[in-house]
């Protein structure tokens, strides 16, 4: 156990994580936590699950690839006028 001193940030109070804990929790500069008050008085800092980013950029790229594409395709005439003026 280790004792912290709670500083000031902005409107925020913090408590550094110590460099040990960091390291064995794979923790790094941005990477996100849970932040939880218990019952008895405690706070409770866990590591945030990681959300699969690539799954979910591929996802929403391919939708909005085909969104775009039937859009391009419907309003072609529109969008070559708007294009000339």
């Amino acid at each position: 156990m280790q004792i912290q001193t709670v500083f000031k940030a902005g409107n925020s109070n913090v408590v550094a994580i110590p460099k040990d804990i960091s390291k064995k929790l794979g923790l790094k500069k941005g990477s996100r936590v849970v932040v939880e008050a218990t019952s008895d008085n405690r706070i409770v800092v866990s590591k945030a699950e990681t959300k699969k980013k690539k799954a979910t950029k591929d996802k929403i790229s391919g939708e909005f690839k085909k969104w775009l594409d039937k859009v391009i395709k419907e309003d072609k005439e529109i969008l070559d006028e708007l294009a000339v003026r």
